[in-house]
């Protein structure tokens, strides 16, 4: 299948402050992230979107990169469960810290509930403002990939938070037919190709 990769940036922080979450919807920064809880948000939010470049990582090499100096997770709650979530990862270079936005993006049941804006208006606030919490040197840049196989609305929604495209490209990728979805992501049984049995 061929896959288009957009890269965007943001050299300098928005003007607006992000828009506040409807009444019962709440963001976290997770403190206490371990790599089981961080495997786990990763299949939650992208076993519907093709997430599966890290689901045969070891849980030393998740621990790994949670130990990357100011990698922070910002977790998207409602009803007492996460809805999603943002992970960024930082880089210090000689103009200052880039930020990437690593993984963002919303739980199944959190689809359609008019989140996705807000949510990513907080995680770009938070990369901006990250700094402040870490010691890291001043932000530089802000960055993300977003790519064909993520949800519809990824790029026009990045676009939209003032994240502008520096590079695009194409490649042929093996992707599955569908995804795994995020039972199966998380680990539970995969249905057999009946469909009504479970392996």
């Amino acid at each position: 299948m061929n896959v288009t990769t957009w890269s965007l940036q943001m050299l300098e922080p928005s003007a607006r402050s992000p828009r506040p979450f409807p009444e019962g919807v709440r963001l976290d920064r997770a403190t206490g992230i371990t790599p089981e809880y961080a495997r786990f948000l990763y299949a939650l939010v992208g076993g519907n979107w093709n997430w599966t470049d890290r689901l045969g990582w070891t849980r030393q090499q998740w621990a790994d990169e949670l130990d990357v100096p100011g990698v922070e997770f910002w977790i998207l709650y409602s009803e007492g469960v996460p809805m999603g979530y943002v992970q960024l990862h930082p880089v210090v270079e000689a103009d200052g810290t880039h930020v990437e936005i690593l993984y963002f993006g919303l739980a199944e049941q959190a689809l359609g509930r008019r989140l996705g804006g807000c949510f990513l208006e907080h995680g770009i606030a938070a990369a901006w403002t990250l700094p402040d919490r870490t010691g890291l040197p001043p932000v530089a840049r802000v960055w993300v990939h977003t790519c064909t196989l993520d949800g519809p609305a990824a790029l026009t929604n990045y676009q939209s938070r003032g994240l502008a495209i520096y590079k695009t490209e194409d490649a042929d990728e093996n992707v599955p037919d569908q995804p795994l979805g995020a039972w199966a992501a998380t680990g539970g049984p995969a249905p057999t190709t009946d469909g009504d049995r479970w392996q």
